[in-house]
């Protein structure tokens, strides 16, 4: 089935008809994939169509310089601030159309998933969508890549907003809240403004994503994400409830089948390491941004 979208420019409409759409892309020191990450997004896009704003922030790097080699497609936009949340404000406050899209600048989205994503925001009701994340495992790890297959299996993989660095919102569903507030895990605070039927996650388009390659460093990101988790628990109780379904009932019913025992077993030691971890750090008030460079490496 061809969307309406794509059907437009097949027939050749004219450049005014086509839908106008912001993506804010927040950017620390991504000098080695944000190149990478503009070349898909904007490959095939119409002149005009997609109003790109990279916020660098806090970079010691050249990631400014690079982005704007895609200029007049993209914006720049830098701060000395080094904060993921202030640099989405940042990009708010430039963006000048809707759907906006939000994605990280370390994953692919072509602007076709773009498209798609911000024609399904015009079903009623609908506030908030992602795409389905297409994980690239090539160089991870073992223990990586069986951390990987069980969540796929889990609850959680499939529920709107979250895992696959990419989130779109409608008007309507921007304005559910004013602006991100200083937490760690902002695509957690999207998905939490919205019940269940008002976000969905497409399964007919996806991102790629890059996993940590290393053990180590997938501890290091899911004590980020546990951190994230717990911390929007403590400061939005009632929000909170919006989470969706808990994946422990599911994760006990995997363990029906011997065949998942092993990769069962990996993935629930470094849930316990990296949820013990991020207890520690939240009981302590240790503020710090855990993040992979394995899977920018060779980017």
């Amino acid at each position: 089935m061809v969307c309406r979208v794509c059907l437009a420019y097949r027939q050749g409409s004219c450049a005014q008809n086509i839908p106008m759409i912001s993506v804010i892309i927040p950017a620390h020191n991504e000098s080695s994939v944000i190149a990478r990450t503009l070349r898909a997004m904007t490959d095939g896009a119409a002149a005009g169509e997609l109003d790109v704003i990279v916020v660098c922030n806090g970079c010691t790097d050249d990631t400014a310089s690079v982005a704007r080699r895609f200029n007049p497609s993209v914006r720049v936009i830098e701060t000395d601030i080094a904060s993921k949340t202030h640099a989405l404000n940042l990009g708010d406050e430039a963006a000048k159309f809707f759907p906006r899209v939000y994605a990280d600048a370390d994953i692919l989205i072509t602007v076709k998933t773009i498209r798609t994503l911000a024609l399904r925001l015009e079903r009623p009701g609908l506030l908030v969508v992602a795409p389905t994340p297409e994980l690239c495992l090539v160089g991870c790890s073992w223990p990586v890549r069986a951390c990987y297959q069980v969540r796929s299996l889990l609850p959680s993989a499939h529920e709107g907003v979250g895992g696959s660095g990419v989130y779109v919102l409608s008007k309507a569903g921007r304005r559910r809240f004013r602006e991100f507030p200083a937490v760690t895990a902002d695509d957690g605070y999207v998905r939490i403004q919205f019940q269940l039927q008002e976000r969905e996650t497409l399964r007919s388009v996806r991102s790629t994503v890059f996993p940590p390659r290393t053990t180590k460093d997938l501890i290091a990101t899911k004590t980020r994400a546990h951190y994230g988790s717990f911390q929007l628990a403590s400061l939005f109780p009632k929000l909170w409830e919006n989470r969706g379904e808990s994946n422990k009932d599911s994760l006990i019913r995997l363990f029906r089948d011997p065949r998942l025992w092993c990769k069962l077993a990996v993935y629930c030691l470094v849930t316990t390491i990296a949820k013990h971890r991020a207890k520690y750090r939240l009981r302590n008030a240790i503020i710090g941004w855990e993040r992979d460079d394995t899977s920018r490496a060779s980017a």
